[in-house]
């Protein structure tokens, strides 16, 4: 196996540039390359447009071909929700490794030109494979500096004592627009996406609310912290997070707690994949509705809920989604003053 794997990777580093959708020429021949792009305390240099791109998380996907990237991506992997209806015909030409992580041999296949992804676990020990791994074959990678600004060196999704913002989304998307030479598409993107933040929030102030971020997990639930997408999000409607003493991003909290706490609206992820208990909306709402310790919650008796995508409770360009759809939720609610 090993010796399988060292004839791919010598391989790959004499095809590297090649194939059809390869970038042709040397850096001479695309105006403005070498780009150097700051990323995640590593300095990512670009020698031409990428033109093989491989993206290992779904967040990642959806910037690029939000950036109209679709024709410059060999394919994509690890998704929790079905595509974003606008980007639906754009994502089926590029193909789809695998739902979840990808092997590092079939990554290779694609002979990739640049790899990005959304978390450090998934191009660290444990994911996909190294940032070090890909760049000894002279691939440049990049990892969303959202999830770079948190603590990732224990077992969980990692703590965060810095709040997140959405200038850390804005500048995943300056970033990666920068590496493909689309510039003007990055900061249209970025102002479509401030302009809908600044619409959804007019007039709301929530500052009398309490809300609760349920992911997944119907018998160690995660519960969203304080400062990550969830935080930004809250933040965003003037609301409070009843978990907003956890600097977890994802900490899993007990039934008997979350009752006590007693959050006014709960924001629920609807999620597609198969991995946890009560991945969806509806499993979630069923057990909240039969359960005796939560089903005397206020918020589940007057169904104050709010149903989002995973990837819109993950940084990532639908968490300005998650602000839409909770600020109208907490209209509809009367609690938005």
């Amino acid at each position: 196996m090993v010796q399988g794997v060292d004839l791919h990777l010598d391989r790959q580093v004499r095809e590297l540039g090649g194939g059809p959708k390869a970038s042709s020429g040397s850096a001479e021949d695309a105006p403005g390359y070498p780009r150097t792009v700051s990323n995640c305390g590593q300095k990512v240099r670009i020698t031409a447009p990428p033109r093989q791109a491989v993206s290992l998380n779904q967040g990642s996907t959806e910037v690029l071909l939000s950036l109209g990237l679709a024709d410059r991506m060999s394919a994509t992997a690890t998704w929790t929700d079905p595509v974003l209806p606008g980007l639906r015909k754009a994502n089926t030409t590029v193909p789809r490794l695998a739902d979840n992580a990808p092997s590092f041999e079939k990554v290779l296949d694609k002979e990739p030109d640049f790899v990005s992804a959304s978390f450090v676990s998934t191009l660290g020990k444990g994911g996909v494979a190294t940032r070090e791994q890909f760049e000894k074959l002279g691939v440049p990678t990049y990892v969303s500096p959202a999830d770079c600004t948190k603590d990732n060196s224990g077992d969980g999704d990692g703590s965060r004592t810095t709040p997140l913002t959405m200038d850390d989304v804005y500048g995943e998307i300056r970033d990666l627009s920068q590496v493909f030479g689309v510039d003007k598409r990055g900061d249209a993107l970025v102002g479509k996406l401030k302009a809908r933040v600044t619409k959804a929030t007019k007039g709301v102030d929530a500052s009398g609310t309490s809300v609760l971020y349920w992911f997944a997990n119907s018998e160690s639930p995660y519960m969203a912290g304080c400062c990550g997408a969830p935080g930004a999000i809250t933040h965003a409607v003037g609301a409070k997070n009843v978990f907003d003493d956890a600097h977890e991003e994802w900490p899993q909290i007990n039934w008997e707690t979350v009752a006590e706490r007693n959050p006014d609206v709960l924001v629920i992820g609807d999620l597609s994949r198969k991995q946890e208990s009560a991945e969806t909306a509806a499993k979630k709402i069923a057990f909240l509705e039969s359960n005796p310790v939560t089903r005397s919650m206020d918020a589940v008796r007057h169904k104050r809920y709010v149903l989002l995508s995973g990837q819109a409770m993950n940084p990532s360009i639908r968490t300005v989604d998650g602000i839409e759809k909770v600020a109208d939720a907490l209209r509809r609610f009367g609690l938005d003053r």
